[in-house]
């Protein structure tokens, strides 16, 4: 009898035990999608571009262009003189309320024909000289299809000698009549000096070039592999003009700004199609948007310490969520809650991600569960599947990107801070306060893409 009853009360714990164990479910798991790169494209942008050039570098390379022999008149019978001309010396600038002075050193080499015709006789000599004189000349400047362009007028001629030849023992100044053939003479050299400048002073291949440096993708950000990409679409110009011994010109780059995250994408820039329009005056506002990436494993990381101390549901019937994983599907996130307690197993909820401006949080906008584990929990845990819990859950299902937002921001600082892409070429920018955008998915982040307005200058300094 002892031993009966022994056994009906064994029976009956195993059956009382067996009656409050957990329940098992199990839910099918939405497989994760394969969005690898996402990129935001910025509306058009403007970005100073201002050009200057030092009168020194225009006229070393003007004295490497301009050397030895650079005129010569060989007929005497026009004019009564023959000229050749050599440059002796560096060719010089300088500025004079903003036109350019231009001083050239030159040796003069002729052949002068005097004399008289009377009679039916000509009764003419000739005779050969050597001059030294400095040649001024007065410039005005413009930009002209990517070229300085210069007017240049004859402004001075001082001559280091008078000009004499030898007659009879004596020395006759022959200043008449070279003065008159120095009229044909200005036209050519001041022609010479104009296609000289503007065959050295050409700014297409250089900005051109910085343009093509600057538009190639650079990595923002390697543990994320963010990517940044400026696009230029068109390129203004304004007048040149000259002071303080330098040459400088604004230049206005329309363009788009764009961050991607992913792959390396692909320039958009072809430097041939560039055209240069002249403006009065340009726009200068930008608009930057850069990427904020929060990964899955350390959002899921976050969300997880969020659950901890917490258990949902109501009399014996509760659950604690042991871990949190979270990854994309078909552009939605998909929650993954490891379960203790009442229901042990995973279920998996479905929501789009959403972002709080004001705690700067991102939490998942209509969160639900996905359709298979709401239907298992129908079935085996109704009370789980009740909105208060889900509510509850919702809750702690979200975690601050603010760290991030931060942290992109802080990656357009170098490009911003005299950054050097190539020798010559110099950006500098003031950005304002960063403000969030939107949220894109990848298949291992979330990319929560923050905007703002501000200036950015784009300085080439100097054309070699």
């Amino acid at each position: 009898m002892k031993k009966t009853l022994y056994l009906i009360c064994l029976m009956a714990a195993v059956l009382a035990a067996s009656c409050s164990s957990a329940k098992k479910i199990e839910a099918l798991k939405p497989e994760p999608g394969n969005t690898t790169d996402v990129a935001y494209q910025a509306s058009t942008s403007f970005i100073n571009v201002p050009v200057s050039l030092a009168l020194a570098d225009v006229q070393n390379q003007l004295n490497k262009l301009m050397d030895g022999l650079i005129y010569e008149d060989k007929n005497i019978d026009d004019d009564n003189i023959t000229l050749k001309v050599w440059k002796t010396a560096p060719i010089k600038f300088t500025e004079e309320n903003g036109k350019l002075q231009t001083s050239i050193p030159l040796k003069i080499n002729g052949k002068v024909k005097y004399g008289t015709s009377a009679m039916g006789f000509d009764l003419y000599d000739t005779r050969e000289f050597d001059l030294d004189a400095v040649i001024t000349f007065s410039s005005k400047i413009s930009l002209t299809n990517w070229k300085l362009n210069t007017k240049t007028s004859f402004d001075a001629l001082k001559w280091n000698e008078t000009p004499t030849v030898t007659v009879a023992g004596k020395k006759v100044a022959i200043t008449f009549l070279i003065d008159p053939a120095l009229k044909y003479f200005k036209p050519t050299i001041e022609k010479e000096v104009d296609n000289a400048i503007k065959e050295t002073v050409d700014f297409k291949p250089q900005v051109l070039d910085a343009l093509q440096q600057i538009s190639t993708p650079f990595l923002a950000n390697e543990e994320y592999n963010t990517w940044f990409t400026l696009t230029p679409v068109e390129l203004y110009a304004t007048d040149a003009t000259l002071s303080k011994k330098q040459i400088t010109m604004q230049m206005g780059l329309k363009c788009t700004l764009e961050t991607a995250v992913g792959h390396k994408p692909k320039p958009a820039f072809k430097k041939e199609s560039v055209v240069l329009k002249t403006v009065a005056t340009m726009p200068d506002k930008v608009n930057v948007v850069v990427a904020g990436v929060s990964t899955f494993e350390n959002a899921s990381k976050i969300i997880t310490e969020n659950f901890k101390g917490h258990e949902f549901g109501s009399g014996n019937k509760k659950i604690v969520v042991q871990n949190v994983a979270l990854w994309s599907k078909d552009g939605k996130m998909i929650v993954a809650l490891d379960l203790n307690g009442s229901i042990n197993g995973t279920i998996y909820l479905s929501g789009t991600p959403a972002y709080d401006t004001v705690t700067k949080e991102i939490y998942f906008d209509q969160l639900d569960y996905v359709l298979n584990t709401k239907g298992v929990l129908m079935k085996t845990a109704n009370w789980l599947a009740e909105g208060y819990i889900l509510k509850k859950i919702k809750e702690n299902c979200r975690y601050s990107i603010k760290q991030n937002l931060e942290e992109g921001r802080k990656e357009m600082q170098p490009y911003l801070n005299n950054y050097s892409p190539v020798n010559g070429v110099f950006i500098n920018g003031t950005l304002n306060d960063f403000e969030f955008d939107k949220i894109a998915l990848t298949n291992n982040a979330i990319v929560a893409f923050i905007k703002a307005t501000g200036k950015i200058d784009i300085k080439i300094d100097g054309v070699k």
